[in-house]
């Protein structure tokens, strides 16, 4: 809520009311500190918590925690007696469900949040600082918060994605989450700062072990900022498969690299069907191979008949 009024007003936030328009509904407010306005609904939920939640189990995740919560909802609404009609909770709805509006597809249920980008491209959340893509930094941006992975749009379009990481400790040093991919127009301008840039401390080992050999000569920097930057137009993995072949044969050069993801991108490209070879192509004499023309050609070379 922006703002709480008098008896049942309110002033709603704009998240808030997008669910209300994208479900079509019309929210009602109880009266402040009039918990007894809404006593049937609490009590429901005080009853329900310890049906849902007697025997819980461990769950990796918020997914699968959430999968187990739906089937054991379902469960408990064909075991319980709906009271007021004839018939478990399940049964009642399904008679029902014939005469509701379908349901549309989920809300987009994020908290919005402005940002503005710092000069090494980064934005703040919750102690915890993200990397950009360094076009907009010192630039307004809109972070999308959802429980468990954070959004940045900009200009109707989504810049980057990171996991939430929510740290409860005030006591730890804030934490910074880097993506070398945002810094590569940083590099392109300044290669030096890859031999020591924070966000390329996380680089893939395929490219940490090219980088080692080839900051070793000089002009290595460079050729590795242009390795690096082909995963701005190509697949990284066929970029990092280029890699790992250059140096599986010893020849870990920029050309090199080059080279093979060409091979690797135009191969891929070219392949098709199979094609049979007609009948009438087919050879009739295999040739044989006759070392014996080689001397017979000596021969006439050493007579004086060549051409000159």
């Amino acid at each position: 809520m922006d703002r709480v009024g008098r008896g049942k007003e309110r002033q709603v936030n704009a998240r808030f009311l997008a669910m209300a328009n994208h479900y079509v509904f019309e929210p009602t407010f109880c009266n402040p500190a009039s918990g007894w306005e809404k006593g049937q609904v609490e009590k429901g939920v005080q009853d329900a918590r310890p049906r849902l939640w007697r025997q819980m189990p461990a769950f990796p995740d918020l997914d699968a925690l959430n999968a187990w919560l739906e089937e054991r909802c379902i469960a408990l609404w064909r075991e319980t007696e709906h009271g007021a009609q004839p018939g478990a909770i399940a049964d009642v709805w399904a008679a029902e469900r014939a005469a509701l509006m379908p349901l549309p597809p989920a809300f987009d249920g994020f908290v919005e949040m402005p940002k503005r980008v710092s000069p090494t491209c980064l934005i703040t959340f919750e102690r915890s600082r993200y990397s950009v893509p360094a076009s907009f930094a010192n630039r307004p941006v809109s972070l999308h918060i959802y429980p468990d992975r954070l959004v940045v749009v900009a200009e109707g379009q989504v810049l980057c994605e990171h996991q939430r990481i929510i740290q409860r400790s005030h006591h730890l040093p804030p934490r910074t989450f880097y993506d070398w991919r945002h810094y590569l127009a940083v590099i392109q301008r300044k290669p030096g700062a890859l031999r020591n840039g924070a966000p390329f401390a996380e680089l893939p080992d395929g490219f940490r072990r090219l980088q080692t050999l080839m900051l070793r000569r000089i002009g290595g920097d460079r050729e590795m900022v242009d390795v690096l930057a082909l995963v701005l137009h190509h697949d990284e993995e066929a970029v990092l498969t280029a890699v790992e072949l250059a140096l599986a044969e010893g020849v870990a050069t920029k050309t090199h690299v080059l080279n093979i993801l060409h091979r690797l991108v135009d191969g891929k490209a070219a392949a098709g069907p199979d094609i049979d070879t007609p009948q009438a192509l087919a050879l009739r004499r295999e040739p044989k191979a006759d070392v014996g023309r080689y001397d017979a050609l000596r021969a006439r070379t050493a007579g004086g008949r060549h051409a000159s």
